[in-house]
């Protein structure tokens, strides 16, 4: 239950409906809002805390961190900011870190995978041609191809890293899937990616990946409006 609590309240941080530098209602008012008991708040509290969202403080109440305190390498922080259906305000700053680590990535899996690594980044390709018309499983097709190149650098930071930004790149994927025409471009870059890898073209692969990530980012920039040299900020909620 304070799980769920946490969950609630980190989403309402994260939407931008609670601030940072706003002090929380006290624990009879929040425990009278979601149904709990103060120690299932306070349980909530705790897990907030421990994510770097809020602090808690016994003469001056509980209030929501600076937005450069957050642990946005958290799964669940992650979740919360990109379950929405509009860009969230990180998804600029994710594809930043994606373009830092991914193109890497795609040259390593070239010179380091397996053959049978090789065939799964292959099939999860395919995957994503056979399913272009369903947004859903394209997505989770997307997403698969991304996490099997960084499962086959073979480095298991770069493999953590895949599992921990799952819901952020969902939401990414989401995004741009759910326009077929800006999906069927993706295919191509993802083609590319796909060959240069399979060919063991690691240079070449870096190479598309870095095209494909900066396509993606302008695409994803000006669906929502948004100049493609200007970025939104940490904290505006699109």
């Amino acid at each position: 239950m304070h799980h769920q609590v946490a969950a609630r309240i980190g989403g309402l941080i994260a939407d931008g409906s609670v601030a940072p530098g706003t002090v929380l209602p006290n624990e009879s008012e929040l425990g009278n809002k979601f149904g709990v008991s103060r120690t299932v708040l306070r349980e909530a509290m705790k897990v907030l805390g421990s994510k770097g969202l809020v602090e808690v403080r016994r003469k001056t109440g509980t209030r929501v961190r600076p937005a450069t305190d957050w642990n946005m390498l958290d799964a669940e922080v992650l979740g919360w900011f990109f379950t929405g259906a509009e860009v969230p305000s990180m998804l600029s700053h994710l594809l930043d870190f994606r373009r830092l680590v991914e193109p890497a990535a795609a040259r390593m899996a070239a010179e380091f995978g397996t053959p049978e690594e090789l065939q799964r980044i292959q099939a999860c390709y395919l995957q994503m041609e056979a399913v272009a018309d369903d947004v859903a499983a394209s997505v989770e097709a997307d997403l698969s191809f991304h996490l099997a190149l960084l499962d086959t650098t073979h480095n298991p930071f770069l493999r953590s890293f895949g599992a921990v930004i799952q819901s952020a790149l969902r939401a990414s994927f989401r995004f741009t899937s759910s326009n077929h025409e800006l999906y069927l471009q993706s295919l191509k870059l993802h083609k590319k990616v796909c060959d240069a890898v399979t060919a063991r073209k690691g240079k070449l692969a870096e190479s598309a990946m870095t095209t494909m990530l900066s396509r993606t980012s302008e695409d994803i920039l000006r669906q929502s409006g948004a100049s493609p040299t200007k970025k939104p900020s940490p904290g505006t909620v699109r």
